[in-house]
């Protein structure tokens, strides 16, 4: 009997391994808006890390987050690190490509609550008086982050918070716009 169960338990675990294994090996979440301000003032929103707490969705998670900067102000080369407590973890930013008024690259490392290395854009397209921005993210999964997927996509973990940073982000640039 005992030997029918440890069996079972170990088919069930092969299985889940399995399942596990075929999940996709990469992800990608992306959200756009339109923002009724000069692509400049929004691009600056994104390219110059100081600028970030105006709009990041997870800059008043944690009040006594602490944080710094490094290199350049902005553009190629900025430099921003995070450490707080378990909702915003502790990770790093650097900006790997800035393309005045049209694209922010970020090399994005989570050091806590999980070890991952992803990448992150910030695309900006001007339509006349206006700004279209796309933030996405991607990157490999892990074996980790794959077994995770099977219960809650990268997408509906993070998608939200891309939609909600967007609209502080239309909010702020929009309200510095009519100034």
């Amino acid at each position: 009997m005992l030997k029918k169960i440890l069996l079972g338990l170990v088919v069930i675990i092969a299985i889940f391994l399995a399942v596990v294994a075929f999940q996709p090996a990469n992800f990608n979440v992306t959200r756009t808006t339109t923002i009724a301000a000069p692509v400049s003032a929004v691009f600056g929103q994104v390219n110059d890390f100081h600028n970030w707490p105006n709009w990041s969705p997870w800059a008043k998670l944690d009040p006594a987050m602490k944080d710094s900067y490094d290199g350049p102000v902005s553009g190629t080369g900025a430099h921003y690190q995070w450490s707080g407590d378990s909702k915003v973890g502790k990770g790093a930013m650097t900006i790997t490509e800035s393309r005045a008024n049209e694209l922010v690259r970020i090399k994005l490392e989570f050091i806590e609550p999980f070890a991952a290395v992803n990448t992150a854009d910030f695309a900006f397209k001007s339509e006349g008086n206006q700004t279209t921005v796309t933030w996405s993210m991607y990157g490999e999964n892990n074996f980790l982050s794959k077994a995770m997927c099977l219960f809650v996509s990268m997408d509906k973990m993070v998608g939200g918070d891309f939609e909600k940073g967007l609209a502080q982000m239309k909010s702020t640039s929009e309200a510095a716009a009519k100034k």
